[in-house]
């Protein structure tokens, strides 16, 4: 988990670096940054120099960091206005062609990340979600289907990192005949630091697989200035685009909404909304995500790694803090040029502590994309439906999506009709962790349109067209085998021990 640079803070006398000792490891961080550049030539030593400036300043802005991110009592809950009802929104309604808009957006998806945690190598987003769909698949068909249904060119822009690229580029071929122009661009380089010595763990620039663990892509903030550094953002300006949507390729509920798109478009040029952060309504299990804030005349993003440990209960309320970012977000590209050429982006750092292989302790600088949201004007919040939030992190969201309860049209999920308007709670132990574990368990998905909880651990597996309705509860003790057989209905029942059935 992360932490903040208050945290870290603690090992330096009085509990804040002077500034000599400030001066010294800013130089001593320059020479080995120059040291690592030697190692680089042509291309790679120009890209790795544009890195390193990022880098220089994240460093610059960690060492000088004098006190608490955020002052408690300076807290406050955004003015009304500045969140808006997602029904207000909608209730505007559509002009007769949204086809001027469309062609003024571009879709960009974070694709930096690995499915280390779900068990897999590569690309998160080049695991099978539905019907043999990966993420990546899903979202082609949606923008596919934008252009096809409106006549437009909306492209898709993919953020990928160094450890995603490679991979990424070879899948791309497969969608040559579709109807969706698709550009990449990479995220940052940066080298992880020694957290004893505050210098980089490199010595060179080499990126084997001896060496990957060394480096690290700077988390969804650097996307402003790697989207710069990288041309495409004037030349998709020059080709009339003005907004992007920006979301994480896991979100399954991030499609591109007519409604907001209309909404950011058809404002008075006086006051056009720069940025918009779509929020959700917290539920128990959302109280760590960070949450919209008024900080000194401003709308911030406030994320747990911010807080005081004395305030985090308080963070934590979905009473006091009754929404949470999806980390959907539609940005005005002039607005991120304007901001980029004046160096003025202003995010907080989250300091994250990481142990590579060798049991080495270093840590690794980021920055949140949605961290920005007080550097742009007239920045809003649009308190959307759930339904826009459904991130597969685990295979337990995994089950989710791949069951009945939702329907797939065009790359998009819609939750199917059922009694209740939230999705079943679904914890699934640590047999099933692995994808390719969690496949073999299930020789089909089982109905779970009457679902309201599932807990499954231990050795467990599921045969085909097993329908769970209810509380569901399935425990196998250590040792022991459950197999739930075929066409079985399971209604809130409790089922433990060992229960095995054989073939005959």
């Amino acid at each position: 988990m992360a932490f903040c640079v208050d945290d870290l803070r603690k090992q330096f006398p009085n509990n804040r670096m002077d500034g000599v000792m400030r001066q010294q490891l800013e130089t001593s961080m320059l020479r080995e940054l120059e040291k690592l550049l030697s190692t680089a030539k042509g291309a790679e030593r120009e890209i790795s120099e544009k890195d390193f400036e990022g880098f220089k300043e994240l460093f610059h802005r960690f060492l000088d960091v004098k006190g608490p991110s955020v002052d408690w009592a300076k807290i406050n809950r955004p003015p009304e206005d500045s969140i808006q009802p997602y029904d207000r929104i909608q209730g505007r309604g559509l002009p007769d062609s949204v086809a001027d808009s469309l062609n003024r957006l571009v879709v960009l998806k974070l694709n930096g990340g690995l499915g280390t945690s779900m068990g897999c190598k590569g690309p998160k987003s080049l695991i099978s979600v539905r019907n043999e769909n990966t993420f990546l698949d899903l979202t082609v068909q949606q923008i596919e289907h934008l252009n096809k249904t409106y006549n437009t060119s909306v492209p898709l822009v993919l953020m990928n990192s160094f450890n995603t690229d490679e991979d990424t580029k070879k899948i791309l071929q497969k969608y040559t005949h579709h109807r969706v122009k698709i550009h990449t661009f990479n995220q940052s380089r940066y080298p992880r630091i020694n957290k004893e010595s505050l210098l980089p763990v490199a010595t060179d620039m080499e990126m084997t697989g001896d060496t990957r663990d060394v480096w690290y892509p700077p988390g969804h903030g650097d996307i402003y200035a790697s989207f710069y550094n990288s041309g495409l953002l004037d030349q998709l300006i020059a080709e009339g685009k003005e907004y992007i949507f920006v979301s994480n390729i896991d979100n399954l509920g991030a499609t591109v909404d007519l409604h907001i798109l209309h909404h950011l478009m058809s404002q008075p040029n006086g006051k056009r909304c720069e940025f918009v952060m779509e929020v959700t309504d917290k539920t128990r299990a959302d109280v760590k995500g960070g949450t919209l804030i008024q900080y000194e005349g401003k709308l911030r993003l406030l994320e747990i790694a911010q807080v005081p440990k004395a305030n985090v209960d308080e963070f934590k309320s979905v009473t006091k803090f009754k929404i949470f970012n999806t980390n959907n977000l539609w940005i005005s590209l002039p607005a991120i040029k304007r901001l980029q050429d004046q160096n003025a982006i202003d995010m907080e750092i989250i300091v994250n502590p990481k142990t590579v292989d060798g049991g080495l302790n270093v840590i690794q600088l980021e920055t949140a994309v949605g961290a920005a949201i007080k550097s742009f004007d007239n920045a809003l919040g649009i308190n959307v439906p759930r339904s826009r939030f459904l991130p597969v992190k685990t295979t337990s969201d995994l089950l989710l999506v791949m069951s009945n309860l939702y329907s797939l049209h065009a790359g998009s999920l819609t939750m199917s009709k059922r009694e209740f308007p939230i999705t079943p709670h679904v914890k699934l132990g640590s047999s099933f962790t692995k994808v390719q574990e969690y496949l073999t368990r299930f020789e089909s998905i089982p109905d779970m349109l009457e679902l309201d909880h599932l807990t499954v651990s231990g050795d467990v597996t599921f045969g085909k067209h097993v329908s769970l309705k209810g509380t569901v509860i399935i425990i196998a003790n250590h040792g022991d085998r459950i197999d739930i057989p075929a066409k079985a209905v399971l209604e809130n029942k409790i089922v433990s021990g060992n229960l095995r059935i054989l073939d005959h």
